[in-house]
């Protein structure tokens, strides 16, 4: 489980650590930060399962990313990522290249960040002996069987993360098992549901477990909980939601399929194509809390969005029972829901006094022990 999160220097969080327990709500007026606490909680997901640096690129860049309210004269620029796990400890130190990775023709401006520094160690308290691996610049050293810290003979890119190239189960099983163990963290916050979605089209029914978080598998997923997974839970909140309806599949022995409600008085199912924003968003969050295969770790940014308030009830209920099995992380500013999902979660409150964020009732030095590692 994921204790802490620390960020530095990425957007409006200058300087932000949070506690994060079983079941954490995140909320906040707009323009508070929420949504840039869930954008820096993927971000370093995607370092840590990916290597790459790709999405804080297509997010413009290192330069568009960076805090851009005053900073302290003669510190350096940074960003840094972070976050403490039961069992392993992750930190990233992104700067702006001193020199270009490589030349592009016609002078065009290369947007990839530097790594300075990358270092993972065991627990969650920041100490030489606890080191597992540290990377500065492009060298990487590994505490190997002999229990030293020792330079590797690989070298890694200056723009991507030591874990793209060096996470190998049987040479550094550490890199690997923290790897992995981010890919089994799940996000869901673009779940379309606008006239186009690909989850209002008929699909494929076949086991899966894991419902994509565009919903294009979204007939296989709600077949899977119905038939192999907590297929009554699912049902009973669908009731709860919306006055006795059942979901339901309508297809043939060609195995594709069309998602459909089941609505008492009505003499036929309606199809996906034709049900509320609101109603298929609740199916398609229904579906993804109720996995068969739940994550370590799940995160849901608004999950509000076009739900009538009348739902929120069903939905807190759906998430308090999913906390139960992984750990949750929800971002909101919808009151209903943050009050229905309060008693037993660890709420973080954000308020920004115009140039950053902060917690509520936080002060600079509460919070977590955090420590950042030094370049």
């Amino acid at each position: 489980m994921i204790r802490t999160l620390a960020v530095e220097n990425y957007r409006s969080l200058r300087e932000v650590t949070v506690g994060l327990g079983q079941l954490t709500v995140v909320t906040g007026v707009n323009g508070s930060g929420k949504s840039n606490v869930y954008r820096a909680l993927r971000l370093v997901a995607d370092i840590v399962r990916d290597g790459a640096l790709q999405s804080l690129v297509a997010e413009g860049g290192l330069r568009s990313a960076l805090y851009a309210g005053r900073r302290e004269r003669g510190k350096r620029v940074a960003l840094r990522l972070g976050f403490a796990t039961d069992d392993y400890s992750y930190a990233i130190d992104l700067g702006l290249p001193q020199t270009p990775a490589f030349d592009v023709p016609g002078g065009v401006l290369l947007l990839d960040p530097e790594v300075k520094n990358e270092t993972i160690w065991h627990g969650t308290t920041l100490r030489p002996s606890a080191i597992v691996a540290e990377r500065r610049s492009l060298a990487v050293k590994y505490r190997g069987a002999d229990g030293k810290l020792s330079v590797l003979d690989a070298r890694v890119q200056e723009s991507e993360s030591m874990l793209a190239m060096l996470a190998s189960p049987t040479e550094t099983p550490e890199l690997f098992e923290l790897r992995e163990s981010a890919r089994r963290w799940r996000f869901y916050d673009n779940l379309r549901t606008d006239s186009s979605a690909p989850a209002r089209r008929p699909g494929p029914v076949s086991f899966t477990p894991v419902l994509n978080p565009s919903g294009s598998n979204f007939a296989g997923a709600l077949a899977t909980v119905l038939g192999s997974g907590d297929g009554l839970r699912l049902q009973a909140a669908i009731a709860d939601a919306f006055n006795g309806a059942h979901a339901g599949l309508v297809g043939d022995d060609s195995g594709i399929a069309r998602v459909c409600l089941h609505q008492p008085g009505l003499e036929r199912p309606i199809g996906a194509a034709e049900l509320s924003d609101g109603t298929l968003r609740f199916l398609l969050l229904a579906t993804a809390l109720l996995s068969p295969r739940p994550p370590e770790l799940l995160v849901l940014n608004e999950p509000e969005g076009s739900l009538h308030p009348r739902l929120l009830p069903a939905l807190a209920g759906l998430i308090l029972s999913a906390a139960k099995r992984m750990q949750v992380v929800v971002v909101t500013h919808a009151e209903p829901l943050v009050e229905a999902l309060a008693k037993g979660s660890t709420l973080i409150e954000l308020e920004n006094d115009g140039s950053e964020t902060s917690v509520r009732g936080q002060l600079r030095f509460d919070g977590p022990d955090w420590r950042w590692p030094k370049r």
